[in-house]
């Protein structure tokens, strides 16, 4: 795995799509992150909300490279950020993106659930915890909300 230099955010961009349009690129991101990383069954990774949400990918020239998707334009799940793409901004490029279609779409608040120890990265974009911990698919969680003005 090389390492990337910040620079390479430049080249990067957040792509509106759909299941139909991206699944290669979804499936691999997702593979990578949730079920080899994280471990987490395929059973549980697939599911039939994939083919009705919008879709998120950060592409750096034609490589999928992080990506999320948006339920109803009222919540954020599946985020996923390649490791050597961690800690340069991807994911906030993802979230910051999220946040406006909703915002754009009418939402009054987005809901997510997160990994306990993105706790502090979804607070920064404005996110507050709103559940007790609990255990989704054995990694530990909260759910967060966000409040559009």
């Amino acid at each position: 795995m090389h390492k990337i230099l910040p620079s390479a955010l430049e080249n990067i961009t957040i792509q509106q799509t759909t299941w139909q349009q991206a699944e290669n690129h979804l499936c691999q991101v997702r593979t990578i992150v949730f079920i080899e990383e994280q471990l987490v069954a395929p059973e549980f990774e697939w599911d039939e909300i994939d083919s009705t949400a919008v879709h998120l990918l950060a592409m750096y020239k034609n490589q999928a490279v992080g990506c999320l998707r948006i339920i109803h334009y009222a919540k954020i799940g599946r985020m996923a950020v390649l490791s050597n793409w961690r800690g340069l901004g991807v994911g906030k490029m993802l979230l910051t993106e999220a946040i406006k279609i909703c915002a754009l779409q009418g939402s009054k608040q987005i809901n997510l659930s997160a990994q306990t120890h993105a706790i502090d990265f979804y607070e920064q974009a404005g996110f507050r915890v709103v559940s007790a911990e609990y255990l989704d698919v054995n990694i530990p969680h909260v759910d967060m909300q966000l409040v559009l003005d």
